[in-house]
């Protein structure tokens, strides 16, 4: 969560200098972009991964497991790389496809009776992900526009494990909402985006990985729901 918030204070203040250099030049670069009813790009981006972790009631859980809990800690840095493919559907609307690959990981940590575990269970993620997205763009101003952005973006977990103490599903369907800035330069459009990704399934595997001491893990958990907090930049 902290970096999210870093992320919105970037874009704030960034804001007073795009008003600047509009104030400074008033010839629009690229003049008809917004007409292509078909372009294409890359994006490179930052991500932080998080669970939501809702724990069983103390009665449905193994005997001298009823005051064991756990927590994401220590939220890490992760890359998102992807292709863009954008369809205008009118002056203020577009479909956009970004398939792409991300990489993160998520620490979780689990304490019981006050004392923590030794080291939390480093669960790492390499998601094949397919977002399907409605980009709703203000007018230009020059050559600055911003836009907000939301749609649905199906997860392939490819590095889902059951040696790190927690099984995972693999697959799961997320909500995404965000916000960005389009940049018009000479040779192409740079675009600033923040958008915060919530996973609609429980990704907790309640079997387990079949290993005794997985009990420790895997029996005080009710729900996992993935989170995901991204930065990224698109080149267009």
């Amino acid at each position: 969560m902290r970096l999210f918030v870093l992320f919105v204070c970037l874009l704030v203040f960034q804001a007073p200098s795009f008003s600047q250099m509009e104030k400074k030049k008033k010839v629009p670069n690229l003049p008809a972009f917004d007409y292509k009813p078909l372009h294409f790009g890359f994006l490179i981006g930052l991500n932080s991964m998080d669970f939501k972790v809702r724990h069983k009631l103390p009665a449905d859980r193994p005997d001298g497991l009823e005051n064991r809990y756990a927590e994401v800690v220590s939220l890490n840095p992760g890359v998102n790389i992807g292709i863009v493919s954008s369809l205008r559907l009118n002056k203020n609307l577009n479909l956009r496809f970004l398939p792409g690959i991300s990489f993160g990981q998520r620490d979780l940590l689990y304490i019981q009776d006050g004392e923590q575990d030794q080291a939390p269970l480093e669960i790492k993620s390499t998601f094949l992900e397919f977002p399907l997205l409605i980009k709703f763009s203000g007018d230009r101003m020059t050559n600055f526009k911003p836009y907000l952005i939301g749609g649905i973006n199906p997860r392939i977990d490819l590095a889902k494990t059951e040696n790190d103490g927690l099984s995972l599903k693999s697959n799961d369907l997320y909500l995404e909402l965000g916000t960005g800035v389009d940049m018009y330069l000479n040779y192409f459009r740079l675009s600033t985006e923040i958008k915060i990704s919530v996973g609609l399934r429980n990704v907790l595997n309640p079997g387990g990985t079949g290993e005794p001491e997985d009990v420790f893990y895997t029996d005080v958990l009710d729900r996992l729901s993935s989170r995901l907090f991204v930065f990224s930049f698109y080149f267009e």
